[in-house]
Parts: structure tokens; C-alpha cells; sequence
């Protein structure tokens, strides 16, 4: 059983709470510790090459009368002391990945090892709670911190309500408050869509152009409403703008976005793809609590690792795995059998396998663990089939589940094959497999259109 903490402050249980729905239980640490009584931060994420070392501070915004004093107290309380917290944190994941600790008495290591490589990204996210009242009371709008990237070091945030970059020496500290921390945790809500957000942030905020923004959530709505040449959201600026020009995003761009129809009916698509982000919890809690069915000689990092795959889809890509299989719950009965294979669409050649298998009436001499062993091993035999017609394949995730329209009573099976461990033994293995199930003889191909943004 892996041990998760709860978070110690209303505003660290609402953190967690977030992230929980963003990245799923199974990547999420709150107040893990680097030495007894000593806490690393308040929240980790550990998700593959991408951590997120999140702090959260609270403090009541003063009240003295004099506006510049008061920000200023503020600031220094809680943006200053978090970013040094976050700086300090970062180095010791760096230097010290094994000694990271998920209680205060340092007898539970983090349960996802960390491996610092050239690949690694870390991510800072400061969470300031505190001013979002007095700033709205003041300046009016959504209470959310305004953004200024000329302002550069600890020092110079004497304005109030504005922040721009704490120490442009260091690594960059993206900072939230109340109403942003909502805003885009409920829009960037999966560990791809967050992680791709913080990452062309940061370069766009630190790209040369000075840059003003009414709000988080301006700057949001611009990178949600543009796509760069490779076809990822991004914050696109004119071709021809030179270094030193500045960009304004003012009040109501994002209110204006919400409205939008292409926007409403997004939202309504994204629906279905919360299926996909059931699945992924579900197969996450048994991995945590230790009650999978049947579970690899790896244990709970050979489950991680699975998963994983299921979460790093973004939300538009969930959208298109969740339609493919409300499809086949849909259109199989429970007494047929039914395969799909998902072709990617991307260089990461990652195929995805879906098995509905129908439950057999359970004999005396023929028991539920001989279903379940009997669906694991037509699963297995369908992905290795999968990679013999596929030679580009990387990865084959596959998933099997019972056939019939009950998609809450169902039990689910997932498998992770790395195609690099394929060989001449484990391919005459699919061909007889082929040969003697009569797995994907003569395939049927269809093609499904997922749009972002439906007509």
C-alpha cells in the first residue's frame, strides 16, 4: 500500500483536491518531507521526465492604510519566502532524488524513484493566497495578479497587484493565485495540457517581448485560441514583431473566449473524455492500495509505468481514446467478443489495443479466476499480434474488460508492451497465436475525426 498524505491547511487540502483531478492520485505528494520534521514542499508531482514542486502560502493581505507598505509585507510573506522554498526544493531533488520522504518522520520513501537526466523538467508553481480580495476591493476585475514581465527580482515588485519575474538568474516561478490556481487547473487539466502550458509560458514570458496581462486568465485565452506550425497550443505572436515590443492582453479576453460558440461546444465534447480519466483512477487506486487482480513481477513500478501511458494523453486525445470505446461498449453485446486496435496518430507510435471479452457462465471445474486468466492471456496475444503487423509500433497499451453495455460493473485489465523487447521467439509466438485464434485475420479499418474545437 502506497502512503499519500492529505495536505495540513485548508488551502493544501484544496491544492490537493486540484491536482487530484488534474493528475490523478497516483503522481501527487502533499507535504513530503526531505528529513525528519524538515518539509521539501507542499505538493510533488512526479509524473515521467516532468516534476512539479508546488508551494502553497497563505496569508491575510494587511489592512494599514497605506497601500505600498501593505503590498509590500505581503509580498514578502508570501511570494519571496515560497520562491526561496521552491529554489531550495528544486536543488534538493536534484542532488538528492533518493532521500525524499512522504511523512514527517522520514520511514516512507517517495514511492516513484527520480531520475535526473538531460531530459528532466522541472516546474515551480508558487500558489499565493491572500491578496485576490483586496486586489479585486482596489482594481476591480477577477482578482487575479496582473502581469508585468519587465519587473525583474524580489525587490522590485513594489507595485501592488503586479508580478513579474522573481530572479530571471534562476528557474522561472510561475505564480497563481486563488482565482488563476482555479482557472487553469480546471483548463490545462491533465499532466500533458498543464506541463506543455508551464513550459511555453515560461518561454514566451521570458522570450525578449515585453509583456502586460490584465490576468492569468488573458494570457490563457490567447494560448487556448492559437496553434504554432507544429499544430500545438502556444502563444503565437505577428511574425514581424521585434525584440522590445510590448504585448498587452487586456481585461475580458477571456470572458469573451467562455462565450464563444466553438468554445461552448468544446466543452460539451470534452465530456465523454472524463471516461478516459475514470479509467486511469481506477487502475490507479488498486495500484496504490495493493488490490490489483494480478499484477507484473514489477510491482507497483511496472503498474506506474502503465498507467502513465493512459495519463500523458492530452484532453483532446482522450476525447478520441473515450469515443472509440463508448463506441464498442455501445455496438457489442455480452455474449460477443470485440477487438479494436487505436492507431497513433504522432511520431511516439504508441498503439493502443481495446478488448471487450465476454464473461463465460462460471462451471464447477471453470471459475471467475480462469475468465480473468483466459482475457489477460487473449490480451496478451492481441497486442503481440498488433506489434507483428505493426514493425513501427514502440508501445502497445492494452486494455480488456467484459463485453455488454454495464460500463460501471465492469473489471479491467491493462497491459504495457516495449516494443524493443521484441525477438524471433516472441514473433513466431504471434504468428502461431494468429493462426490458432484467428486475431485480426482480415481487419476492418474506419477512421475516426476528432476536431478541438467542433463546427
Amino acid at each position: 500500500m502506497i502512503k499519500r498524505g492529505d495536505g495540513l491547511t485548508d488551502s493544501e487540502k484544496y491544492l490537493k483536491f486540484l491536482c487530484d483531478k488534474t493528475f490523478l492520485s497516483l503522481w501527487g505528494y502533499p507535504n513530503v518531507f526531505r528529513q525528519p520534521g524538515s518539509e521539501l514542499c507542499d505538493l510533488l508531482i512526479v509524473f515521467g521526465d516532468d516534476i512539479i514542486i508546488f508551494s502553497d502560502k497563505h496569508c491575510r493581505f494587511p489592512n494599514s492604510g497605506d497601500l505600498a507598505l501593505d503590498w509590500k509585507r505581503w509580498f514578502r510573506r508570501v511570494v519571496a519566502k515560497s520562491a526561496g522554498q521552491l529554489w531550495g526544493a528544486e536543488n534538493w531533488i536534484k542532488n538528492q532524488p533518493g532521500r525524499i520522504f512522504v511523512d514527517d518522520k522520514c520511514k516512507h520513501s517517495l514511492p516513484i524513484p527520480i531520475s535526473i537526466t538531460e531530459r528532466t523538467k522541472i516546474h515551480l508553481v508558487l500558489v499565493s493566497h491572500g491578496a485576490s480580495e483586496m486586489c479585486v476591493e482596489i482594481c476591480g476585475g477577477s482578482g487575479s495578479l496582473v502581469y508585468f514581465n519587465e519587473i525583474n527580482g524580489i525587490n522590485n515588485h513594489t507595485f501592488p497587484f503586479q508580478i513579474g519575474d522573481i530572479d530571471n538568474k534562476r528557474t522561472f516561478i510561475h505564480v497563481l493565485d486563488d482565482n488563476s490556481l482555479n482557472i487553469l487547473m480546471q483548463n490545462r487539466d491533465t499532466v500533458a495540457d498543464f506541463t506543455a502550458y508551464l513550459t511555453k509560458r515560461e518561454q514566451f514570458l521570458r522570450s525578449g517581448l515585453t509583456i502586460f496581462s490584465a490576468g492569468e486568465e488573458e494570457l490563457l485565452s490567447h494560448y487556448l485560441k492559437n496553434l504554432n506550425r507544429e499544430g500545438d497550443h502556444d502563444f503565437v505572436v505577428p511574425s514581424n514583431l521585434e525584440m522590445g515590443t510590448g504585448l498587452a492582453f487586456e481585461e475580458g479576453l477571456w470572458t469573451k473566449f467562455q462565450k464563444s460558440e466553438q468554445r461552448i461546444l468544446q466543452l460539451q465534447a470534452d465530456k465523454k473524455s472524463y471516461i478516459w480519466d475514470n479509467l486511469i483512477e481506477e487502475f490507479s487506486k488498486h495500484a496504490i492500495s495493493g488490490t490489483q487482480h494480478y499484477v507484473s513481477e514489477g510491482g507497483f513500478l511496472d503498474s506506474e509505468k502503465a498507467i502513465r501511458f493512459l495519463a500523458q494523453n492530452s484532453r483532446l486525445d482522450r476525447r478520441l481514446l473515450s469515443r472509440n470505446l463508448l463506441d464498442i461498449f455501445a455496438t457489442t453485446p455480452n455474449n460477443m467478443r470485440r477487438l479494436r486496435i487505436v492507431v497513433p496518430t504522432n511520431s511516439e507510435n504508441i498503439y493502443y489495443v481495446f478488448l471487450l471479452f465476454p464473461c463465460y457462465e462460471f462451471e464447477k471445474n471453470f471459475s471467475y479466476e480462469d475468465y480473468r486468466e483466459d482475457r489477460r492471456y487473449f490480451l496478451q496475444a492481441s497486442c503481440m499480434i498488433t506489434r507483428l503487423q505493426n514493425s513501427n509500433a514502440k508501445y502497445i497499451i492494452g486494455i480488456a474488460m467484459e463485453s455488454g453495455h454495464h460500463i460501471a460493473k465492469r473489471s479491467e485489465d491493462l497491459i504495457c508492451f516495449d516494443c524493443k523487447n521484441w525477438n524471433k521467439d516472441l514473433e513466431q509466438s504471434a504468428r502461431e497465436d494468429q493462426e490458432y485464434l484467428g486475431i485480426l485475420i482480415s481487419p476492418v479499418k474506419f477512421e475516426f475525426n476528432e476536431k478541438e474545437y467542433p463546427d
